[in-house]
């Protein structure tokens, strides 16, 4: 790709990244409204998180009052980081039986309160002839587009599904988006968006290919981790142009389990390095050139791509996993400035030109920057890294930055 090319790439994902998870928002309120053809009193029922229908998600497993000034106890069925079901103190105001009703939470298991701080939402019902107007809104303070677009299409999805529900007395978990067919689409769509990046030729397809099964590689490996970490689901989550998420089925327990989950998306393609640069070599001691040329790339983009997410930037796995076994700011610094000499370093003797070097390291500054702070705080402070744990993750880093290294720059060497 020319520079300007490059510089346009980047630019982009820097504006996008601010806009998705930085640009303050202030108070929003979401709001969806549905006519749903179903008696008022039984959809209050359904809504009501006291009503004989409350469950009909299986988000609610139970409800009770603890004063007489409409604060109770919910228990849902998301698992907490111990693996329980979560539950919330909510307090209820605003209450027209059978019509209206507002809820703030005060606390729960698995955020701290100051998630909740200017959380508020509503639920309204209104006899329009036979059917019903259901109009439900959430009020919070944002910062960042995504989480303010999430419960925008997690509250149009919820009314639909009471709709359907209403309809058929049925629920169905889950949804297009997050169907595996969906998934593959949102995948085929990120390598088309790719494509002419990298030239509107067959080469150019490939290259966009194979960065996008890269990317799914690197998710995968999260999603094993957090399986591995006792997690009953994990998915992945393709995102056109940014990459891919993986999502584990509960918050984090522990430290460890952070940084071992954040590693293991390097630390899988960690093995697979090896294989396709033993691969590549065999297919070209067999005289296939465009098979060794396919493999050597294959190993040089998935090197490259993993260690980039080495760097230590808050949001990277290299800065998750900095942030978890280094045991004080003056260690992090320290952590952060060695690897991120040594990725400068590696970039150096791949081939990179030191102004190209000079520009990424700008760019991994905005992107801490950017990124700084915008995690969630859990309820309870994650458990401690063990000595033990804390030695073993430090050397898994330094095995799979060694690899990735090494795989950078054996496919330089051998495509350049």
């Amino acid at each position: 790709m020319s520079v300007i090319v490059t510089v346009t790439l980047v630019a982009c994902n820097l504006g996008l990244i601010f806009l998705l998870m930085t640009v303050p928002l202030g108070l929003r309120t979401v709001t969806v409204s549905r006519v749903i053809k179903a008696d008022r009193d039984r959809l209050w029922q359904a809504l009501w998180p006291f009503g004989s229908d409350a469950g009909w998600s299986g988000e609610i497993l139970s409800a009770e009052p603890l004063d007489q000034e409409g604060t109770a106890l919910i228990r849902l069925s998301w698992d907490g980081r111990d693996g329980r079901p979560i539950e919330r103190k909510a307090r209820f105001e605003d209450v027209s039986e059978g019509s209206r009703f507002s809820m703030t939470v005060i606390e729960d298991t698995a955020l701290d309160p100051s998630f909740w701080a200017n959380y508020r939402e509503t639920a309204e019902l209104v006899p329009e002839g036979d059917a019903t107007r259901v109009t439900l809104t959430q009020t919070d303070r944002y910062r960042g587009v995504a989480f303010l677009v999430f419960r925008f299409f997690a509250m149009r999805r919820e009314i639909r599904k009471l709709d359907v529900w209403a309809a058929t007395g049925t629920y169905r978990k889950g949804g297009w988006f997050e169907h595996p067919l969906s998934q593959i689409g949102f995948a085929v769509l990120s390598a088309l968006i790719l494509w002419p990046f990298f030239g509107l030729n067959i080469g150019g397809l490939a290259l966009a290919a194979i960065l996008t099964s890269v990317v799914a590689l690197h998710e995968l490996g999260h999603m094993a981790a957090f399986r591995l970490t006792g997690h009953r689901r994990a998915r992945m989550i393709f995102i056109p142009l940014l990459g891919g998420i993986a999502i584990g089925g509960r918050p984090y327990d522990s430290r460890f389990e952070v940084a071992f989950v954040a590693l293991m998306g390097a630390g899988f393609s960690a093995f697979l390095v090896p294989v396709l640069i033993a691969a590549s070599g065999l297919a070209g001691s067999e005289g296939h050139r465009l098979a060794a040329a396919l493999l050597a790339t294959l190993a040089g983009c998935a090197s490259l791509f993993n260690i980039a997410n080495l760097v230590p930037v808050w949001k990277f796995d290299g800065g998750q996993v900095l942030r978890q076994i280094c045991p004080g700011p003056a260690a992090l610094a320290l952590a952060s400035f060695l690897l991120l000499s040594a990725l400068l370093a590696l970039g150096w003797r791949a081939g990179f030109s030191p102004s190209f070097l000079l520009i990424a390291g700008a760019v991994f500054s905005i992107l801490s920057l950017i990124t700084m702070g915008s995690g969630v705080k859990p309820r309870h402070e994650l458990k401690p890294i063990k000595t033990f744990d804390r030695l073993a993750m430090a050397g898994a880093l330094l095995a799979v930055f060694a690899i990735h290294g090494y795989g950078m720059l054996w496919a330089s060497a051998q495509l350049m």
